[in-house]
């Protein structure tokens, strides 16, 4: 990576807490200028608008969110295992690195969805790219014969994927933990029924 890819990279982290907090529209130039140290000019010299510097985030945000549950699937062998790693990481969410700020599909999408048709598109393709990593797990466990084959692949991801964003949505909305721990548990029974 050359100094120009660094400078780049580094503007993309230093900056990728303040949008999933802020959002783009409550993230400012002069934000941008604090949070990376940089004249506007520098970070302009880098990017073309503040839109490219928050499509580059979110990407970074998923990626940072694709690899955490990556690693921690990677060494589970039987699906249902496989499957519980989201419910009982996102138990805790509020500590991880990676959903400093909550979870950028919501708070992307939630933000975006009437007013930047560019980060939207990026949510919707995160979610959709979710519940589809589910809908292979799935299949997966029903072919070397974990999950029962009568589970219907579909239902179950969008299920999964759709009672913990909203879990996560309001327990940031909330800050309580309650209602987070039930559906997490929740969800982990049904992870679980649909084990053969």
């Amino acid at each position: 990576m050359n100094k120009s890819e660094r400078t780049r990279q580094d503007i993309i982290e230093k900056t990728a807490v303040l949008f999933n907090e802020q959002g783009f529209a409550g993230t400012s130039y002069k934000d941008l200028v604090n949070a990376t140290g940089l004249s506007k000019g520098c970070i302009y010299g880098h990017f073309e608008s503040k839109d490219e510097i928050a499509l580059a985030v979110f990407d970074y945000n998923i990626a940072k969110l694709t690899n955490h549950f990556g690693e921690k699937i990677s060494g589970l062998q039987n699906s249902i295992d496989r499957l519980l790693v989201y419910p009982t990481t996102l138990r805790n969410f509020l500590t991880l690195p990676a959903w400093q700020g909550g979870c950028p599909i919501v708070n992307t999408s939630s933000e975006a969805d009437d007013t930047h048709p560019l980060l939207k598109d990026k949510a919707s393709k995160a979610l959709i790219s979710w519940q589809k990593k589910i809908e292979h797990e799935i299949v997966r466990g029903i072919e070397r014969g974990e999950i029962k084959s009568t589970t219907d692949v579909t239902e179950m991801a969008v299920v999964i994927v759709l009672m913990i964003e909203g879990a996560v949505m309001q327990t940031k909305v909330t800050g309580r933990l309650a209602e987070l721990n039930i559906t997490m548990g929740f969800v982990e029974k049904l992870i679980r029924n649909i084990g053969a």
